[in-house]
C-alpha cells in the first residue's frame, strides 16, 4: 500500500541459482507515479539467472606468492630504470649545443 493516490510499488526480484542448490535473491523496489486517468498497478517481476555461481575455497602455495611478489618487483625495477634513461636524455644537454658557445 502507498500513501497517495496514484502510486505503486513495482518489484524486481533477480533468482540466481548457487552449487549449494539454493538461490540468492536479489531485491529491488520502486515507487512509481501514474497520471490521474490511469489506473495504478503493483508489478512483481521476477528474473531467473541462466548462470549459476559456484562458490570454492582453495589455497595457493606459498610459491604462487613469491612468483607473484618477485614479477611486481622486476616490473616495477624496469619502469623506473626506463624513467630514469628517459631523465637523463632529457636532462642532458646535447653536445651540439655545449660546442657552440
Amino acid at each position: 500500500a502507498t500513501k497517495g493516490l496514484h502510486e505503486a510499488n513495482h518489484h524486481y526480484l533477480k533468482l540466481i541459482s548457487t552449487n549449494l542448490n539454493l538461490y540468492q535473491v536479489l531485491a529491488s523496489s520502486q515507487l512509481t507515479y501514474y497520471t490521474e486517468s490511469s489506473v495504478p498497478e503493483a508489478k512483481f517481476i521476477i528474473d531467473l539467472s541462466p548462470i549459476r555461481v559456484t562458490y570454492s575455497r582453495g589455497t595457493r602455495a606459498w610459491y604462487d606468492f613469491i612468483t607473484s611478489l618477485m614479477a611486481i618487483l622486476g616490473g616495477t625495477f624496469t619502469v623506473v630504470g626506463m624513467l630514469d634513461s628517459a631523465m637523463r636524455i632529457l636532462m642532458t644537454p646535447s653536445r651540439r649545443q655545449v660546442g657552440k658557445r
